[in-house]
């Protein structure tokens, strides 16, 4: 079957699995296939952030005006700050036959799902939760008081899991970068995503018909 258009596919996980290092490997091993959605947020840049790069970061005001134009695919708040995903580029890549891939938190993903019910729907964790706030105090950004509200944050995520398509557990990086590329370019084998490949079979088999 031929792939036409995109699939939009929302990546979420908990704070310091690792979501945004995968998609950067992705993106670095399959430029051609993917475009990574940039979200919209109200949070200050962390070292190195670039406006229009890692984020679009906005104020406050800004953010609320994006939401009354009707701007945003989804948004949604998470430790104090507004996250969101700009519409016009994600439809744009999609129609242009690329999987459109959206790193954000749960509540924008169920959101994400109900207006568009074909998205793929991946949680990233680490194998472990010791893993998991290891990862946190390493990466030496944010307070105790920051790292302690993201790991209460994460055992409220982990409520939500099962709403998701697959589960992908980040140990080794290559491996885990490996397995997200290989389910994405397999669900665009799915019957329900072929239907009309299947229906133009289907009409020309009755040319045979006597």
């Amino acid at each position: 079957m031929q792939k036409n258009k995109g699939i939009l596919v929302v990546v979420s996980g908990f704070s310091g699995a690792g979501k945004g290092t995968i998609m950067k490997e992705l993106m670095q091993k399959h430029s051609d296939q993917y475009a990574l959605s940039i979200s919209a947020t109200t949070r200050a840049p962390r070292c190195g952030e670039t406006d229009g790069v890692e984020y679009f970061f906005k104020s406050r005001e800004e953010f609320e005006q994006m939401i009354a134009d009707g701007e945003l695919v989804e948004y949604a708040q998470y430790v104090g700050n507004y996250y969101g995903t700009p519409r016009a580029y994600v439809e744009e890549q999609l129609e242009a036959g690329k999987d459109v891939i959206l790193e954000i938190e749960i509540q924008g993903a169920l959101k994400v799902k109900e207006r568009f019910p074909d998205t793929l729907l991946l949680f990233v964790t680490p194998p472990s939760a010791e893993e998991l706030k290891n990862r946190l105090v390493g990466r030496g950004t944010e307070t105790m008081d920051v790292i302690e509200s993201r790991l209460a944050r994460a055992m409220d995520e982990a409520d939500g899991i099962e709403a998701y398509d697959y589960l992908v557990i980040n140990d080794v990086l290559d491996a885990c970068v490996a397995e997200v590329h290989e389910i994405i370019k397999n669900e665009h084998y799915r019957v329900s995503r072929n239907l009309s490949a299947i229906n133009n079979m289907r009409n020309e088999l009755k040319s045979f018909k006597r």
